[in-house]
C-alpha cells in the first residue's frame, strides 16, 4: 500500500511539471510598449482575434467549401453560423471526416505552421528561407512518418497520405529556393498547383501582418519577400492582406486606416507599364460593387437570403470570375468587397463570403483573419470563438490560446 500511495503522488508530480504554457495562465502587462505603440495585453487580444477570427471564418465555410450558391442553400439554407461538416476529407479540406461545428481546413493550419516559423525569427526581419526549411521540414516528417507505419490497415497510409497531400506542391518550391537554384525554382514554381496564379500568400498573411503591429508598410515588405509561392500579382495581394492586417493591429486603428493600408506599394506595382496595380483595380472594383449594391435595396445593406442589394452583390462577383475558384485575384476581390459590403462588422463580412460559395472557407479565413485583428478576440462573437477554440484544441491538436500568448511575449520581447 505503501508503495501505491509513493506512485500516486509521483505520477502527480510529474503531471504537473509537464507542459506548463498550457496549463498556467499568461500575465500580460497593460503598459504600452514604446516601440509598438501597444500593450501586451493588447496585443494578445489582437493576435488572438486574428487565430481566432480566420479560424471562425474557416469553420463557417468549411462544410460546404467549393459548393455552388444554389446547393449551399438547399442543404443548409442561409448561413450565419457554424455548422458541423458531413464531407469527405482531402488534404486542403478536413483531416478528419464528419467534424462537429468549429472544426478547421488547411487554412488554419496554415496560421499554426507560420506562428512555428515566426517564433524563430528577428522581430526586425524575416527570413524567407527559413519560412521555406519550415515548409519542407513539416513535409519532411510527414514522410517519416509515413515510412514508420507498421500496420498493414489502410487506414495509418491514408491519414499520412492527408498530411502529404497538403504540403507536396510547396515542398518541390522550397527546395530550390533554399539551394538559390534559379532554374530549379523558376521551373517548380511554374508548374505550382499546375501553373495557375493560385491564392497561396493569402492563407499565412494575416499571421505575418499580425507580426508588425500598427506598421503596414514593413508588413508589407515581410510578407512580400514570403511571397516566394505565388505568381504575377498574387505577390501584391499577399503582401496587400499582411499590410491591412498589421494596420487593424494599432489600438487606434479606424476602417479608414484599413482601407488606406491597400495604398502602400513598396514594390512599385502603380509604375507597372500599360497595365498599372491589378489589386489596386481589384479594390476600385469591390468599392463599386458595394456601392452600386446599396442602391438596391431601400433597407440598404441587407444580409438576409431575400436582400436584392445581396443578390445584386452576388451577380457581379458572377460576372468577374476566374477559371479558378481559389485564384488569387478572385479571392481577393470577394474578401474586399464583402468586407466594404458589411461595413467591416465581423459577421456579416463572414456571412457574405460564406454563402457567395466559391472558395468560401479561404476567403472567410482571410477576412476573419484581418477583422479579427481590427476587433481583437474580446469582440468576437463569444459562442464562435468558444467553440472553435475548443474542437481545434480538442480534436485537431491546435491550441490557438498557447499559440497567440507564444507570439505576444515573443513580438514583445520576453523572449
Amino acid at each position: 500500500m505503501k508503495n501505491f500511495w509513493l506512485l500516486v503522488v509521483l505520477a502527480f508530480l510529474l503531471a504537473s511539471c509537464g507542459d506548463r504554457r498550457s496549463s498556467t495562465p499568461v500575465q500580460f502587462s497593460d503598459q504600452v510598449l514604446p516601440e509598438l505603440g501597444i500593450s501586451e495585453k493588447q496585443l494578445q487580444d489582437k493576435i488572438l482575434g486574428m487565430l481566432v477570427g480566420s479560424a471562425i471564418g474557416d469553420a463557417m465555410g468549411a462544410p460546404t467549401e467549393m459548393w455552388a450558391r444554389e446547393d449551399i442553400k438547399l442543404a443548409y439554407g442561409f448561413v450565419e453560423g457554424l455548422d458541423s461538416m458531413i464531407r469527405e476529407v482531402s488534404p486542403e479540406g478536413i483531416w478528419i471526416a464528419n467534424l462537429p461545428a468549429g472544426g478547421t481546413t488547411d487554412d488554419t493550419r496554415w496560421k499554426e505552421l507560420t506562428s512555428n516559423y515566426l517564433l524563430t525569427q528577428d522581430r526586425n526581419e524575416l527570413d524567407a528561407k527559413d519560412f521555406a526549411r519550415e515548409v519542407l521540414a513539416r513535409y519532411e516528417s510527414y514522410t517519416e512518418e509515413f515510412k514508420k507505419i507498421e500496420s498493414t490497415d489502410p487506414e495509418p497510409f491514408e491519414s499520412v497520405s492527408l498530411k502529404l497531400g497538403w504540403l507536396q506542391e510547396w515542398a518541390k518550391v522550397s527546395q530550390p529556393f533554399i539551394d538559390e537554384n534559379l532554374v530549379g525554382y523558376a521551373d517548380s514554381l511554374g508548374k505550382f498547383y499546375g501553373g495557375e496564379m493560385v491564392c497561396a500568400g493569402l492563407l499565412y498573411a494575416p499571421s505575418l501582418g499580425a507580426f508588425f503591429p500598427g506598421n503596414p508598410e514593413k508588413a508589407y515588405q515581410e510578407a512580400y519577400k514570403l511571397s516566394f509561392y505565388d505568381l504575377g500579382y498574387a505577390k501584391d495581394i499577399s503582401a496587400q492582406a499582411a499590410a491591412m492586417t498589421a494596420a487593424g493591429m494599432s489600438p487606434d486603428a479606424t476602417k479608414d486606416h484599413l482601407i488606406a493600408s491597400l495604398r502602400v506599394d513598396p514594390a512599385n506595382y502603380f509604375e507597372s507599364r500599360l497595365v498599372g496595380r491589378t489589386a489596386y483595380t481589384i479594390l476600385k472594383n469591390a468599392l463599386l460593387i458595394a456601392s452600386e449594391s446599396a442602391k438596391q435595396d431601400s433597407l440598404g445593406n441587407q444580409l438576409t437570403a431575400d436582400s436584392k442589394a445581396l443578390q445584386f452583390a452576388f451577380e457581379q462577383l458572377d460576372q468577374r470570375l476566374q477559371d479558378m475558384p481559389f485564384h488569387a485575384g478572385e479571392i481577393w476581390l470577394q474578401t474586399l468587397t464583402a468586407m466594404i459590403y458589411a461595413d467591416f462588422e465581423f459577421m456579416g463580412t463572414l456571412t457574405f463570403l460564406v454563402n457567395y460559395g466559391r472558395d468560401n472557407d479561404t476567403t472567410a479565413a482571410v477576412a476573419g483573419g484581418i477583422l479579427g485583428a481590427f476587433y481583437g478576440f474580446e469582440q468576437l462573437p463569444k459562442l464562435e470563438r468558444e467553440k472553435v477554440l475548443q474542437v481545434n484544441k480538442e480534436l485537431l491538436g491546435i491550441d490557438l490560446v498557447q499559440i497567440a500568448n507564444e507570439l505576444t511575449a515573443h513580438i514583445s520581447g520576453q523572449k
